[in-house]
């Protein structure tokens, strides 16, 4: 007569509960292994059935990413309250002075000076998620720049008609699209998009209108110069403008201060907005940490079903476990040992 040796501890309840490990899903521990399965101390060359291979800790789960999101986040957030302060201060100087009151025009310039320093290590110190415009983004940030004379209303014009576009050095992989005049500007938008976004480059209509193109900071130094465009070879790129502060700026008179004035309070609501969004990038990623960190109550059940499984020593318990422990692997309980 055939023996059940799968074990049936009594959960909380009193519902009967297989017992199991737990990975990505739940998994039940094997009761028994087949008679045409490896030993223990030997490899199989079997592939793991669904829920059955090797298990990872939830920390291993988390990620490069995650951490790396985690970090970008914290340097934003750094950078950001100290642009703002600047800024503040910026700004106090700005309004003493426009009222009339005792401010120093080289107390304003070294402002300036500090302020500009200050955005000029931006890439460095930025965390790489603040873009030239003091905007946040949980990716990596992107450089703006358009094609010089490349303009919607141009290639409609000369529509119908085929571009080749390529990126890189020696002409680099190479996509064509075609152009119809019907076509309005976010559809040859889109479609020079899907043609440059392999090679790294994407293309949209932006937001003064015109066909404008973005690339990660970190790509901008090898596409800037080895875009090709067939027909015209290689093509000249040029930056979009970055906020205009505090480059060039005149404190000479009333008109100019209320003008940079009026920059410096725009720069201040943009960096209240990328503030916000980074700690709120922040809080999402710790939160998710968190989770990936906190053992899920089935396994803390699992847990304390077996310890009291283990505890009773009469033979049918004895038996139920040494069977449903026979294969189980020294990786698979390092595995789970891990998960604390």
């Amino acid at each position: 007569m055939a023996m059940d040796t799968t074990l049936r501890p009594q959960l909380p309840g009193g519902t009967g509960s297989t017992l199991g490990t737990r990975a990505s899903a739940s998994a039940t521990l094997v009761p028994t292994r087949p008679a045409d399965a490896p030993a223990a101390d030997q490899p199989s060359t079997q592939a793991p059935a669904p829920g059955q291979g090797p298990l990872r800790s939830n920390r291993t789960r988390i990620g490069g990413g995650m951490q790396e999101q985690v970090a970008r986040a914290q340097q934003a957030m750094d950078y950001l309250s100290r642009v703002a302060s600047q800024l503040e201060a910026l700004k106090g100087e700005l309004t003493a002075k426009l009222s009339g009151a005792s401010a120093s025009r080289q107390q304003l310039e070294a402002q300036v000076r500090q302020l500009t320093q200050t955005l000029q290590s931006r890439k460095k110190t930025g965390g790489g998620s603040v873009d030239a415009n003091l905007n946040y983004t949980p990716k990596p940030a992107d450089q703006r720049f358009r094609i010089r004379n490349m303009d919607l209303d141009t290639l409609r014009q000369n529509a119908p008609q085929s571009i080749a576009f390529s990126v890189g050095s020696a002409g680099g992989p190479q996509t064509s699209i075609d152009i119809d005049p019907d076509q309005s500007d976010e559809e040859i938008a889109r479609a020079i998009d899907r043609a440059m976004a392999p090679m790294g480059v994407r293309a949209r209509v932006g937001d003064k209108g015109g066909l404008e193109f973005t690339t990660p900071e970190a790509n901008w130094p090898a596409v800037k110069d080895s875009i090709a465009v067939s027909g015209r070879g290689r093509v000249q790129t040029e930056e979009a403008p970055p906020a205009p502060l505090p480059q060039g700026w005149d404190t000479s008179n009333t008109d100019a201060l209320r003008q940079n004035l009026r920059e410096v309070v725009q720069a201040l609501e943009r960096v209240r907005r990328s503030q916000a969004a980074a700690s709120e990038a922040l809080s999402n990623a710790n939160l998710e940490i968190t989770k990936a960190e906190t053992l899920p109550p089935e396994v803390n059940l699992a847990t304390d079903a077996f310890s009291n499984a283990a505890a009773n020593t009469d033979y049918d318990s004895l038996l139920s476990l040494s069977s449903a422990l026979v294969g189980v692997s020294r990786e698979r309980v390092l595995a789970l040992l891990g998960l604390r």
